[in-house]
């Protein structure tokens, strides 16, 4: 007994020292990223447009997977197999999208915000509705990735101690924002990087760690997986929310409107010095997306598998339920002690590359959409430029980004007790209620010459998911059809018909 408590407190010291050791790095990152090149507004904005396109390309696959992936894509094999893959072949079609689509307009109007488009094209409403829906996705879903890795420390490490939940919140949203303070989206291209890496050496030491403990290889693991049906890649019944199609549509235009219509991935890619190179990044990270996630699916079959042979006991809820975001962290803390330290790193960086890049997208766009940062810097006799006499705009953007990281604290803490089921799909969930709103107004700004009424914008944005979530309450018992993601697509299209329903007076802008 005396042994088992030993080991344990080496585990929780092994488990400190890796997150100080990880944290140091970043700082060492954010102090060589801020010793050249752009400063101030220049380098937290737009890096100075110099990021090397491999780069950005690199990192974009920490940030797009999070903690969640890390954690619920594993997770979720023994609930629903394999049928996580075919939303991930969506996403190249996503990607392929935002390369021909998206990111020439972006860079021919030369946008900081993105949702400055969206003034342009119809009016400031509409700019600051589409702005303040990503807001609201983003800070939801971003601080749910962050609560994963917050809520893992906690329970290896913290509650052992009795130290209060919020405790670990608040180091590491404090940390994130030291960071992210002066250098911005500079610094997190880079720190990007630190992240993909860790999160897929992560995944793959795991995998290597089971197959040695079970004494078997790679291609053995996946046949008894397969034999078991647990490798089974496409639903084929029509009517299941995970059917295959389903599945590549919602892939498809999450990647649209998750990462296309998202400054937080877009504010990245913006970085890149041409827009030659940021299509190069983009399609380059849908090919290393679909190895990775690869990867993350093996694990989860790697996971089953040394449950089932071992009898280990797999984590189950108050319900009696197996709770599919325990599995990874149980497993790879009852392996080895290098298993459990490369998911430390690997959890780590996942909940920073979570926060980073979300938090400056977040200030950048608050900034330029409701502050009108740009219009500031374009008109001394504005009333952004008065404004901003009044309150520089080095003090507005760093008050900003306070605000923000505290946000991130009180969500962070206030979802503690209703985490129950898998937050991929809880975040998926969120993310097709509100960004159906900025797919159907980018859809209606691009593939029409039309104008909108701008002052009607804000309600029909707000419409369209009461709509689409009634739909999907009800769906079940009026046509025999469960929604899943594809919710996102009739979010849009409402949207889109709404804005033809209710026209403009004026004249259609020439865009």
């Amino acid at each position: 007994m005396h042994l088992v408590i030993i080991c344990k407190q080496e585990m929780e010291l092994t488990i400190l020292l890796c997150f100080a050791a990880y944290t140091l790095l970043l700082f060492l990152v954010m102090w060589l990223t801020n010793r050249r090149g752009a400063k101030g507004n220049e380098a937290f904005f737009r890096a100075g447009r110099k990021s090397p396109w491999p780069v950005v390309a690199y990192g974009m696959i920490g940030a797009s997977l999070s903690g969640v992936t890390f954690m619920s894509v594993p997770g979720d094999v023994l609930a629903n197999k394999w049928f996580y893959f075919p939303m991930v072949l969506g996403y190249v079609l996503g990607y392929a999208t935002i390369a021909l689509v998206l990111l020439p307009l972006y860079y021919r109007l030369n946008l900081t915000s993105i949702y400055t488009y969206l003034e342009q094209r119809f009016g400031l409403r509409s700019e600051r509705t589409g702005a303040l829906f990503f807001i609201i996705s983003r800070l939801l879903g971003s601080a749910l990735r962050m609560y994963l890795v917050v809520f893992v420390l906690y329970e290896f490490v913290f509650s052992a101690w009795g130290i209060p939940f919020w405790v670990p919140a608040v180091v590491f949203i404090a940390i994130i924002l030291l960071y992210t303070f002066a250098g911005g989206i500079k610094t997190v291209v880079w720190t990007d990087t630190l992240q993909t890496t860790f999160l897929i050496l992560a995944a793959v030491a795991t995998v290597v760690a089971i197959l040695g403990n079970l004494d078997i290889s790679l291609a053995d693991l996946l046949k008894s997986s397969s034999d078991q049906g647990y490798t089974q890649m496409f639903n084929t019944d029509p009517m299941a929310p995970k059917f295959w199609l389903k599945q590549v549509l919602a892939g498809m235009f999450i990647t649209i409107t998750m990462t296309g219509l998202d400054q937080d991935m877009m504010q990245k890619n913006l970085t890149c010095k041409t827009l030659r190179d940021a299509q190069k990044n983009v399609m380059t990270s849908s090919l290393l997306f679909i190895v990775v996630n690869i990867v993350f699916l093996c694990l989860g079959a790697a996971l089953i598998a040394y449950a089932s042979q071992t009898g280990f006991e797999l984590p189950v809820g108050a319900d009696g339920r197996v709770v599919g975001d325990k599995i990874f962290p149980s497993i790879a803390f009852s392996l080895n002690g290098f298993t459990a330290v490369v998911f430390i790193l690997g959890i780590v960086a996942a909940g920073y590359s979570s926060a980073d890049g979300t938090l400056t997208a977040l200030t950048t766009t608050f900034c330029y959409d409701f502050l009108g940062f740009d219009k500031a810097e374009k008109s001394d006799t504005s009333k952004f430029a008065l404004f901003h006499r009044r309150f520089s705009v080095l003090a507005t953007r760093r008050l900003v980004h306070v605000a923000f990281a505290l946000l991130y604290l009180l969500i962070i803490v206030a979802f503690r007790p209703f985490h129950s089921d898998s937050l991929i799909t809880i975040i998926f969930d969120i993310a097709g209620f509100t960004y159906g709103p900025l797919l159907g107004l980018y859809a209606f700004g691009l593939f029409t010459r039309r104008s909108v009424n701008d002052r009607l914008v804000p309600y029909i944005a707000v419409l369209s998911p009461v709509i689409c979530y009634i739909l999907k309450l009800f769906s079940p018992q009026w046509f025999g059809y469960t929604f899943g993601f594809e919710i996102l697509l009739v979010n849009g299209l409402i949207t889109f018909l709404l804005l033809l329903v209710f026209p403009a007076k004026e004249a259609p802008q020439d865009f």
